[in-house]
């Protein structure tokens, strides 16, 4: 970073318009009072004023003050909106219609191991069953764990290979990314003494079960920008001291393979287990350093790590399974291909692809005893192909039908599969799949369910020009009697980040609205991986105004159908997508009637001053970089908020433990918003003090998605959540 005196003339107006002083506010809501305290820097020749920089202080008893009172606002409106209750007993009613929810299922030594959550409860419980039609055992219930003074616990778990114990990571509610580590024994159902904190993750037991690796925290203060800079993988030895466990792959050991401090470090057994793999996720461009070395070099006491990929040739993952290794690279093939070659001869260039490029851009594989498993994507939808290591032929898997699929491969000792499905308007269906014959069963872990209104959901999956003719996939869903009259609400959301995709999902908190009408618009714009890495690429850094005009040409086409109005349109974008619909609304305020922002990054500029940051801005860019830190400022909803400008209704949710959106990211803007904002529109802040990023309680959840709904239904006009004029 550089400070210089030369001033832009863009942001200067825009900045000198956030200094106009508090008496521009709603005629109509009494926010709590923001005292604006302005920070002014220069980064490369540009002048930043902060107004609300004081909000990131989150140990300050006046931000704490502050929160609060925006809350108790928040709060006392939400209480006031027609319909915000009987959307949260509408939720309870479905709830109790799905007996459990099975979210996945893994085996270890014949034992099948699963989280279920009951019609009713609020967290999961862990339970097994000793082969696939045994008898169910509850293993661990969390609400017994700890005392009463505990908060919730929710946690991850991983099983030993031979079945005999399992490895939990605990966390309290809302700080997922900082666990304790405490192991159970099967049979007994009672802890062991180990206590391993604070941990990122338990990676992999050994094969002989006598330990497991572990990602290591260097601190545990979840507010501390060092949060996830230089995690240590080690190897803990059942029975032992933690404190004395052996590191085998760090920045200080290793320094022969370049790490950083902000790889993110994954070591895994290979699926035969005669080796360990480690993947340094450096960045978010497919570009993962990899290494391995063979299982053997744990038990010597030395881990001689050897390179596998560098970040030049460019892969996603790698498997390395009887003495090859498979590629999945976008090297020369944007939509990505895989490749295979011997270890023991291992010639990146001279790899020979097994499964070729083609339209359909490859997400992931897998193996099994005798199959590779590929998955692709059609833009939208899943396909699969299985790879047949004896005869060496592609297989095409025929599909019970359309959505997004997954293979689930238990070991590498069999070809044991489970296939799971699930689409916009059907919920999931898990099935049994024999990969010689290519036919399906439904397992016996499969959950059905039946709910009112999905048999009259219509989907439709589109393409839209966005603002430099590119075409843009939407889907839409909607009750089959809605008429293209304008009068229509519509929830569109949107993400493009990360490479990730927005694949077919039936969400239950999506139900509701849709029998009352509304029309669900999930939009995949740029920055995302619907159409291979390219697509990604075409979100990212300095090309991430795609992502918002995107999602912007989305809204239009829907106006322009017919589909809904400017006064109905709600947009919708969480976490990352923060950036999304934060610049959606400061760049076309006439175009939405409210916008959620669901723990939303919406001041990236500020982006490395919080935990996650380092990671994000392999993502969005460094301000230490003067043409990154330009792009940061374009994408900062928070910096583009004018002063008299008529934005729309604004809910910004945050979790009080988020470590990786922290409440001040969303404060400012609301700040920002509320101080600014003319229209008479309200511009809140929900604050959740029983989440984080995320939660795993059911119920929260619930009371969470009712709030920051009714309210957006609320704003749009949505006839059931109208208040009664004074």
């Amino acid at each position: 970073m550089k400070n210089f005196p030369t001033q832009s003339l863009h942001l200067i107006v825009c900045c000198a318009a956030l200094l106009i002083s508090n008496h521009i506010k709603s005629q109509s809501f009494n926010y709590p009072p923001t005292p604006k305290q302005p920070v002014t820097e220069y980064i490369f020749g540009k002048v930043i004023v902060d107004n609300y920089r004081w909000l990131e202080d989150a140990n300050n008893q006046q931000v704490q003050d502050w929160i609060k009172s925006q809350a108790d606002f928040t709060n006392k409106m939400l209480d006031k909106i027609p319909g915000r209750n009987a959307l949260i007993e509408e939720y309870t009613k479905l709830d109790k219609l799905k007996p459990s929810d099975i979210p996945y299922v893994r085996r270890e030594g014949g034992r099948y191991f699963y989280k279920k959550t009951l019609a009713g409860e609020n967290v999961a419980k862990l339970y097994y069953r000793q082969g696939k039609e045994g008898k169910e055992v509850l293993l661990f219930d969390p609400h017994t764990y700890g005392n009463e003074q505990q908060k919730q616990i929710t946690f991850n778990y991983l099983p030993s290979k031979d079945g005999k114990m399992v490895a939990l990571s605990l966390t309290e509610s809302g700080k997922a990314d900082i666990s304790t580590v405490r192991i159970i024994n099967v049979d007994t159902k009672k802890f062991y003494t180990d206590s391993l904190y604070p941990v990122n993750s338990v990676q992999a037991w050994t094969p002989d079960s006598k330990g497991f690796l572990y990602g290591s925290l260097q601190t545990s203060d979840q507010l501390s920008t060092n949060l996830f800079q230089d995690i240590q993988v080690k190897y803990h030895q059942l029975g032992t001291d933690a404190m004395k466990d052996k590191t085998i792959l760090s920045r200080t050991n290793n320094p022969n393979h370049e790490l950083k401090a902000s790889d993110l470090l994954f070591v895994d057994y290979s699926p035969d287990n005669k080796y360990i793999a480690a993947t340094l996720w450096s960045g978010a461009q497919d570009q993962n350093r990899m290494l391995f070395a063979p299982a053997s070099d744990l038990s010597n006491g030395q881990v001689n790590w050897k390179t596998l990929v560098k970040p030049e040739d460019q892969v996603r993952d790698a498997i390395i399974y009887k003495e090859m290794v498979y590629l999945l690279t976008r090297k020369n093939a944007p939509n990505f291909k895989v490749l295979v070659s011997s270890l023991n001869d291992l010639a990146i260039v001279s790899a020979k692809t097994i499964i070729p490029e083609s339209k359909y851009s490859i997400e992931w594989f897998s193996v099994s005893k005798d199959y590779l498993f590929v998955q692709k994507k059609d833009v939208i939808n899943s396909v699969i192909d299985q790879y047949d290591f004896l005869k060496g032929e592609i297989q095409h898997i025929k599909l019970p039908y359309s959505g997004t699929t997954w293979i689930q491969t238990f070991d590498a000792t069999t070809n044991d599969c489970m296939m799971n499905i699930i689409s916009w308007n059907l919920p999931g269906t898990r099935f049994d799949y024999d990969p010689l014959s290519q036919k399906t069963s439904i397992s016996t872990f499969n959950i059905t369910s039946e709910y009112p209104g999905t048999d009259d959901l219509v989907v439709e999956e589109l393409e839209v020009k966005s603002h430099d003719s590119v075409m843009v996939p939407l889907s839409l869903i909607y009750n089959k009697n809605i008429k293209k009259d304008g009068k229509n609400v519509v929830l569109m959301t949107g993400y493009g980040s990360y490479g990730s995709s927005s694949s077919p999902w039936f969400k239950l908190l999506y139900l509701p609205l849709l029998n009352k009408g509304v029309i669900i618009a999930e939009t995949h714009p740029r920055g995302g991986g619907e159409k291979g890495f390219a697509w990604h690429m075409g979100g990212f850094k300095a090309t991430k105004p795609n992502t918002w005009k995107d999602f912007i040409a989305c809204g239009e086409y829907l106006i322009d159908k017919g589909y809904t109005s400017a006064k109905h349109l709600i947009g919708d974008g969480t976490s990352a997508g923060g950036i999304l619909i934060g610049r959606a609304i400061t760049e076309r305020p006439d175009l939405f009637a409210a916008a959620i922002n669901n723990v939303p990054v919406s001041n990236p500029l500020r982006g490395e001053n919080r935990p996650n940051g380092i990671l994000d801005s392999k993502e969005f860019g460094t301000v230490k970089d003067s043409t990154e830190a330009m792009g940061l400022m374009e994408m900062d909803a928070y910096l583009h908020v004018t002063a008299g400008v008529k934005y729309p209704a604004v809910i910004a949710v945050t979790g009080i433990n988020d470590t990786r959106v922290p409440v001040w990211q969303p404060a400012k803007f609301v700040a920002a918003l509320q101080n600014a904002n003319p229209s008479g529109q309200p511009m809140v802040l929900q604050v959740n003090y029983d989440s984080g990023h995320w939660t795993e309680e059911k119920f929260v959840e619930y009371h969470n998605s009712a709030n920051m709904f009714a309210f957006a239904l609320w704003q749009a006009g949505h006839k059931d959540f109208q208040m009664e004029k004074d």
